[in-house]
């Protein structure tokens, strides 16, 4: 029999369409490791569109599960066996990843690949607030940590953590913006801008790789874990579907493709996906003037990152779109993702022009 606790925030009932056999993990998962008496309860954590992430409360011990959505192959993004690798790997060289318990390939288990690792404790900022009291100099503070750890996995040499293949190294700022192109327009609706002028101005515009390295390609307040007993230390960095060997300032420039800040626009607000607008966070030039000054890496044409990262953000939400656009999901949460699409748009030209 489950057993219920105390809830942990973001983590809510299971959506029917993201339903597993609960039963059947349990089995699977008490050959891997021990577990005390009984089924997990299952909670699903609300933030994310990508894979999907479970709570599973054990009495006194909890697991996350990661599984791709209902209905996708497991490759690419939904590779749970790669991103299994990516954090088992780091462990050694970057002490910020979830220790990871197992990878089952066996889909007649949950229905896909998936795997389950250990639940960093902590505090998670979500979209409104931070969770935690801080005053600016304090928030601030923060701030200058999260790039130091970006910063710090950056250094990581990809060979000590056994992950010198992961990705295709020399030539990635122009495979990426090749790549993005291609999925925006496979991806497009009727209800989106076409991106051409972006997508030209991107090509034309492109720097060569500054250099190449493991990056994490989704870092966000919301993918940190902040310590239980010290707020302003990071215990945990999460959500490594998108890691690779690339270009660090490509890495930076997606990552401040979410940093809306106090004085932007409204409809750029509106779609906040993070605190990064309460009262000690720094503005993105900020955070670009420290990244370089702590990493010596310096970029002749810093318009072109972040014209990328919100070009790259666009065809994230579109791709999602489309899956709703298409019913092969049901989420509500997806159905007006067009608009952030359009309003992405109008900023990518704005920067382009200045």
């Amino acid at each position: 029999m489950a057993v219920e606790q105390s809830a942990v925030p973001g983590a809510r009932e299971v959506r029917d369409e993201d339903s597993f056999d609960v039963a059947a993990v349990d089995t699977w998962l008490r050959v891997q490791t021990t577990l005390p008496k009984g089924l997990p309860v299952v909670r699903q954590f609300s933030g994310g569109a990508s894979n999907l992430t479970y709570l599973l409360r054990y009495p006194g011990h909890d697991l996350i599960l990661r599984r791709p959505p209902v209905g996708t192959k497991a490759k690419g993004a939904h590779d749970m066996g790669r991103e299994f690798r990516i954090q088992q790997g780091l462990a050694p060289v970057f002490p910020y990843v979830p220790k990871m318990v197992a990878h089952c390939n066996d889909e007649a288990v949950l229905g896909s690949e998936f795997y389950v690792m250990e639940r960093i404790a902590g505090t998670i900022p979500r979209r409104s607030e931070l969770g935690v009291d801080l005053t600016p100099e304090q928030t601030r503070q923060l701030c200058h940590t999260l790039i130091d750890t970006l910063v710090d996995l950056h250094q990581v040499d990809p060979a000590a953590a056994g992950l010198a293949d992961l990705g295709r190294g020399e030539g990635y700022v122009e495979r990426q913006v090749a790549g993005w192109s291609g999925r925006y327009r496979k991806a497009k609706t009727w209800n989106v801008p076409s991106y051409e002028r972006v997508m030209a101005w991107l090509e034309a515009n492109r720097p060569a790789d500054v250099r190449i390295c493991v990056i994490h390609n989704d870092f966000r307040l919301d993918n940190v874990v902040l310590a239980p007993d010290d707020p302003l230390r990071v215990v945990g960095v999460l959500d490594w579907e998108l890691a690779t060997l690339g270009d660090p300032l490509m890495d930076l420039g997606s990552a401040l493709a979410y940093w809306v800040q106090a004085d932007d626009d409204w409809a750029f607000r509106r779609f906040r996906l993070q605190p990064s607008d309460v009262p000690g966070m720094v503005s993105r030039d900020e955070i670009v003037r420290y990244y370089c000054e702590k990493s010596g890496l310096e970029p002749a044409n810093w318009a072109f990152y972040e014209v990328f990262g919100l070009f790259r953000l666009a065809v994230i939400a579109q791709q999602i779109y489309y899956r709703y656009h298409h019913k092969q999901t049901r989420n509500p949460r997806f159905k007006n993702l067009w608009v952030p699409v359009n309003l992405l748009e109008r900023r990518c030209r704005r920067i382009m022009g200045s």
